[in-house]
């Protein structure tokens, strides 16, 4: 790249399975008790979504070797399998997460920047009711991962900006999170909004920003931030993560508008919610990075990378690097 020129490179939904983790086959179908329900998963996840969520540590290698000569990398959350639904809280799925940032670090040092994703804090998985957003994994993915909430970049006159969805977006997954662990959620969610709306009242007039957030479901609700609203026109574009295929993106805005189905169990009132909501979406100026593997129908996963002017005289290039499988 020229001294005006800086290159960026964009992965999301890694999802890493360390030894731990790999301990734990069918860790999906294990925890669904209803048979039907199992069954039903099974397909969806055999045929359309995931066949092996542990068969893919390759790509990230494949990544690394790629893209070794880039000024920045941003990695857009979802750094392990979460195979115990609750977070970095689990032994395992904390070392997943280390075990991918360390390869990410070892390989940009100081180059580097990571959101937060929801696998990195807890979720429920589709058919079980069971784990969920734990403050402990927030706690621990600072501490002991050295992953910001909030993290901010100046590159020229572009502001890089990366933001936590799932604290965002609270009101969505609070009915996952332990009662007793309710209030600490929203002494950070606001904290966290407060920082992001002084970086966006911080903005200078002529400068840009691109803006990082795993999931999109967080979007309506940065909208509803007075900061924000006013300099939405500065958002070139936003990165996005967490729907791991464009095919799933199309479908979202599809039934954008929806409402929320509240009887269907958690992950459908989840993802309903969302898509109620789904329409602000755009005016962020979104970009799916989907995840390095994509989905088992479409195996379309791969990374972006980015040229930025530093003088902002011309748009962010953008471009799409699939990963085949094997």
């Amino acid at each position: 790249m020229t001294a005006r020129r800086v290159a960026l490179a964009i992965l999301s939904d890694v999802h890493y399975a360390g030894p731990g983790e790999q301990s734990r086959p069918d860790y999906c179908l294990n925890a669904i008790a209803h048979p039907a329900r199992r069954a039903l998963t099974r397909f969806y996840r055999h045929h359309v979504w995931q066949r092996d969520p542990f068969a893919h540590n390759h790509l990230l290698e494949q990544f690394l070797r790629r893209v070794s000569r880039v000024d920045w990398v941003v990695a857009n959350g979802d750094y392990s399998c979460d195979s115990a639904f609750v977070g970095v809280a689990d032994a395992a799925a904390r070392e997943s997460a280390r075990l991918c940032l360390g390869k990410l670090r070892a390989a940009f040092p100081a180059r580097l920047a990571a959101t937060l994703g929801d696998h990195e804090l807890g979720k429920k998985p589709l058919g079980a009711d069971r784990g969920g957003m734990r403050f402990e994994s927030l706690d621990r993915a600072v501490r002991e991962l050295e992953l910001q909430p909030f993290w901010r970049i100046r590159v020229g006159r572009y502001v890089l900006m990366g933001v936590t969805s799932s604290l965002i977006a609270l009101p969505v997954f609070e009915p996952e999170t332990l009662v007793a662990e309710r209030p600490a959620w929203h002494r950070a969610r606001a904290e966290h909004l407060h920082e992001i709306a002084d970086a966006f009242a911080a903005l200078g007039g002529d400068e840009r920003v691109l803006l990082f957030c795993h999931d999109p479901t967080a979007l309506p609700f940065l909208l509803e931030l007075p900061a924000v609203r006013a300099r939405l026109h500065a958002i070139e574009c936003t990165i996005i993560g967490h729907l791991h295929s464009p095919v799933v993106l199309w479908k979202a805005r599809l039934l954008a508008g929806l409402p929320p189905v509240r009887f269907l169990g958690h992950t459908v009132r989840r993802l309903s919610s969302a898509l109620c909501r789904a329409r602000a979406w755009d005016r962020f100026r979104i970009l799916l990075c989907p995840s390095l593997s994509g989905i088992q129908l479409l195996k379309d996963g791969g990374f972006y990378t980015a040229a930025l002017d530093r003088e902002a005289r011309e748009p962010v290039q953008f471009e799409f690097h699939r990963l085949p499988w094997r």
